[in-house]
């Protein structure tokens, strides 16, 4: 049987992998210690609207021998990138597929640098999921969505077997052949919605019913479009309307989980996912004021952060 690693067992990991245990398939989790007797005391837990499962993980400390795993999955933040990359490293083969599910694009660098372009295929996922206190997966949406493929697009025989060991986990394990364009696209989403939702620190509703707010929300994703487009990237206008027509029409109480995190005081993903988009916008000689005004919040909130610490 096909033997996957997922890198943490938090809110995405954690559910995603949960789902896949919960099916039968043959999962083990690599975590830090304190997450490991967290797991090992109360189990792996997931209250979902989907249904609830309670789960006893196999668990790995990094550094712990294990024969190389067929599949590895990265769901970290962007900022434990690196750490994750490091303690995964021993668990890769050659033929091991590496599975990213990480907004944004700046790690694919990385993961291609780490482990051979050939090696790592696109990801994504679509879910609003949070830990509590007990260290249990809370999730509360309809969307539980985790989409792969081959890069940047097309089938391939190594897909398809992961399409059919997915098959019938109770979540949506989906193939995709277009999986660059559906990262772009998500990007495209994510880096409006998380930049204005932490610009003006409310959910989505309130500023989108302000005087100004459609205005805004739309200079902003134009100038990202912008910057997707002249990087050459595979976003059709057709596709960066609906993203637009989608920031319209969430819930006015939606928030971005940047902005959750900002209002815990956790670390946040602003030179993975803003950052990069202005380097690509010096990069192709684009204006853009509203991103570097995102931006510029976002680096006063860590600047903050630190002399807070």
């Amino acid at each position: 049987m096909m033997r996957i690693l997922f890198v943490g067992a938090g809110a995405v990991g954690g559910y995603f992998g949960g789902r896949l245990l919960e099916k039968g398939v043959d999962v083990t989790f690599l975590v830090r210690e304190r997450r490991k007797q967290e797991l090992e005391k109360y189990g792996l837990v997931i209250h979902s609207v989907h249904g609830d499962v309670g789960l006893a993980p196999k668990l790995l400390v990094a550094g712990e021998s294990a024969e190389p795993f067929d599949l590895v999955v990265f769901s970290s933040k962007a900022y434990h990138l690196d750490g994750a990359i490091a303690d995964a490293k021993p668990y890769v083969g050659e033929a091991t597929m590496i599975l990213p599910l990480l907004n944004g694009m700046a790690h694919m660098d990385a993961l291609w640098k780490a482990f051979g372009r050939e090696n790592v295929l696109g990801g994504l996922c679509f879910i609003e999921t949070t830990l509590n206190e007990r260290g249990e997966i809370i999730q509360t949406s309809p969307a539980h969505e985790m989409r792969f493929g081959e890069w940047p697009n097309g089938r391939s025989e190594r897909t398809e077997v992961l399409a059919s060991l997915f098959a019938g986990a109770n979540a949506c394990f989906r193939l995709s052949e277009q999986i660059a364009a559906d990262m772009w696209n998500k990007y495209l989403f994510i880096a409006t919605m998380s930049g204005v939702t932490t610009l003006f620190r409310a959910p989505i509703g309130p500023i989108r019913s302000g005087e100004y707010g459609s205005v805004i929300i739309d200079r902003l994703f134009r100038e990202i479009k912008t910057i997707i487009q002249a990087h050459g990237a595979p976003l059709t206008d057709e596709m960066a309307e609906r993203q637009r027509t989608q920031l319209e029409q969430i819930a006015p109480t939606m928030k971005s989980s940047m902005q959750r995190d900002m209002e815990k005081g956790q670390l946040i993903e602003a030179d993975h996912l803003q950052g990069y988009l202005l380097a690509l916008a010096k990069r192709h000689g684009i204006h853009a004021p509203m991103l570097e005004t995102v931006y510029h919040n976002l680096k006063i909130y860590e600047s903050s952060r630190v002399v807070a610490e």
